[in-house]
């Protein structure tokens, strides 16, 4: 990238009035032999996207559509082959594995793509609960590329608690869970088997893939061992907004 000197000082007294990284910082990674602070390993960014995950509980579902036609969609022909992503509910309600939990209705845009063979895509990023100013850039985000996969009664057997989890995040949702009289609906988990980080600013944050085998390894305490920017003592995420508090698994 080419920057005018004059257009990179205006652009290095913005960044000073904010407070934000100097503009050498915004298009480079120094030599990590010369920076005077430790960028996080892939694995502290696989703790801080799990801790993401679990305080989080919106994100966008990216598939892609199919080049069949849907019998009862009237689906613009140009579409097909082309992504979409659009905003949907998660919990972290199998957190021994890591993969989200979804409440998947049926007739919804992102699951008829997946029955026709797309893959998916769970895209997320950290809200910080404070009143400090930050640029989103700074702020870690990240996506969890893998497949849907059915929960079954065997595994609702073994963990009851799920959808008491997934209401403490999205109460509203008991109006569509499995049974009821609007939408058929049913449980499934994204099985995560590829994570691409974006930690903040690439001087002071890693930016890359974490290996599946990194994501499944965090475990609870190292979790709720750190801290979030901008993350408020306590914060429940959404579910404090509701004043439902957390759950524990």
């Amino acid at each position: 990238m080419y920057l005018k000197s004059g257009t990179l000082l205006s652009l290095a007294a913005t960044t000073s009035a904010f407070n934000l990284p100097s503009p050498k910082h915004l298009f480079s990674n120094p030599d990590a032999s010369t920076a005077d602070f430790n960028i996080p390993t892939v694995h502290e960014s696989a703790v801080q996207a799990r801790r993401i995950l679990r305080l989080e509980s919106i994100g966008t579902l990216s598939t892609i559509f199919p080049s069949a036609p849907h019998a009862t969609e009237r689906r613009p022909s140009d579409v097909a082959g082309a992504p979409v992503g659009l905003m949907d509910y998660y919990g972290d309600c199998e957190p021994e594995t890591g993969n989200p939990t979804i409440l998947a209705i049926t007739i919804a845009t992102s699951f008829k793509n997946v029955d026709a063979g797309s893959n998916i895509t769970l895209s997320l990023r950290w809200h910080p609960q404070d009143s400090t100013w930050r640029s989103p850039a700074s702020l870690p985000r990240f996506s969890l590329i893998g497949r849907l996969e059915d929960l079954t009664s065997d595994d609702l057997k073994a963990n009851p608690l799920v959808p008491a989890c997934y209401l403490k995040y999205h109460p509203d949702a008991a109006a569509w869970l499995p049974g009821n009289r609007i939408h058929e609906s049913k449980w499934v988990r994204l099985v995560v088997e590829e994570v691409y980080w974006i930690g903040g600013f690439g001087d002071r944050a890693y930016i890359g893939w974490i290996p599946k085998e990194e994501w499944n390894a965090v475990t609870k305490e190292e979790i709720e061992s750190i801290r979030l920017p901008g993350e408020k003592k306590g914060w429940g995420g959404w579910r404090e907004w509701v004043g439902l508090g957390q759950i524990e698994l």
